[in-house]
């Protein structure tokens, strides 16, 4: 009987130690309010691991027209926020190539691509289920930034350590010139940069 039982309790105390510490985290980091514009922006773009890009494409038959791809990012390790979105690139990949002619680009990013906007209930292209689009272009990076940059992609995209050395990888970073943000009803707002990276992502509730 004592066999027995003992599998049962200790499945009990693990499924109530997950639920302490997702309890623990939710309650750690909560989205801003949606008045707060520019903290919301900051919010995604520090929770998203991943963004589409559009960018003008260079390759036929759609040279001209605008070419959306996926790519990982970050803005930092987890709790460590610059607000810049970081990218691992490589010259052989097909967006890149279009951001060496023209590196004007849009960046979109959603809570749909966290739990959240599942677990509230909200369809991806509700405005409740909130999400950014950056304007701006993508810059190569050096010295101090790309050690930050690889610090923040590695440390949330680990795989990338072992991604093949012949494909010149290089670290980039999205220059933001224009956020918008749809969090609510009342259509698209617009943040300017300057608005955006004065705003905290969020804040630690104990």
């Amino acid at each position: 009987m004592i066999s027995s039982v003992r599998p049962v309790l200790l499945l009990l105390l693990g499924l109530s130690l997950a639920s302490v510490g997702s309890s623990f985290s939710a309650c750690r980091v909560q989205i801003p309010p949606h008045d707060q514009v520019a903290r919301v922006a900051r919010f995604i773009a520090h929770q998203c691991n991943w963004a589409s890009m559009a960018t003008i494409s260079t390759h036929k038959p759609v040279v001209g027209q605008p070419f959306s791809n996926v790519f990982s990012v970050s803005d930092g390790p987890h709790g460590t926020s610059s607000g810049v979105p970081y990218m691992y690139l490589t010259r052989m990949e097909v967006s890149v190539q279009d951001l060496q002619v023209d590196p004007q680009a849009s960046l979109s990013m959603s809570l749909a691509q966290t739990d959240y906007c599942r677990q509230q209930g909200f369809d991806p292209q509700s405005p409740l289920c909130a999400h950014i689009i950056l304007s701006g272009s993508v810059l190569q990076v050096n010295g101090t930034e790309a050690d930050f940059a690889k610090k923040a992609l590695f440390s949330r995209h680990p795989e990338m350590i072992d991604w093949p050395t012949d494909h010149n990888w290089f670290f980039a970073k999205f220059n933001i010139t224009q956020v918008w943000v749809l969090d609510y009803f009342g259509g698209v707002k617009i943040v300017t940069p300057d608005e955006y990276f004065q705003a905290p992502p969020h804040r630690k509730h104990h």
